[in-house]
């Protein structure tokens, strides 16, 4: 099976995962221009077991980020994190409309960890999704790095 996977295969990835008898460990993002703060984030989440990253949809993040964005496409930035050693398996998510979608999301996976950065500010929301399936959180320290948003303003990006 491929790193990259799409949701309509979640189950089949899950069995697959679950088979390996390795922590789950789940994290979500954008994961827009690759940077060292996400790099750092998905090396420390890895250290807790298997690395499953629910990837947003390009239409989540125009909803989240602006109407500029993705700079790059769901796929391109799945291919972009598939080549990183830390993380196993990229989970291609459709366009989620409500808080009910990512605990649905939560519940069919059932990790172990949800690995959530210092700060976030879906903290609460993360929590009482680790709570409905008796998994816990790990909350990774934020380096000191501009974000995708901070990079795209200071280098000027405009898309077409």
């Amino acid at each position: 099976m491929n790193k990259i996977v799409n949701y309509k295969d979640l189950t089949t990835l899950i069995k697959k995962i679950k088979l390996q008898n390795l922590p789950l460990v789940l994290v979500g993002g954008c994961f827009d221009i690759l940077h060292l703060g996400h790099v750092s984030f998905l090396k420390e989440a890895k250290k807790h077991g298997a690395l499953l990253v629910a990837l947003e949809s390009d239409d989540n993040l125009k909803k989240y980020k602006g109407l500029s964005r993705p700079i790059h496409n769901q796929s391109q930035r799945a291919e972009v994190l598939a080549e990183l050693s830390s993380v196993d398996y990229i989970i291609l998510l459709p366009e989620f409309k409500t808080d009910g979608d990512y605990e649905k999301l939560t519940k069919q996976i059932k990790p172990e960890t949800i690995a959530v950065t210092a700060g976030d500010p879906l903290l609460k929301n993360k929590q009482q999704q680790a709570k409905s399936v008796s998994g816990k959180i790990v909350l990774i320290p934020k380096i000191q790095t501009p974000s995708s948003s901070q990079l795209i303003k200071l280098l000027k990006i405009e898309t077409i």
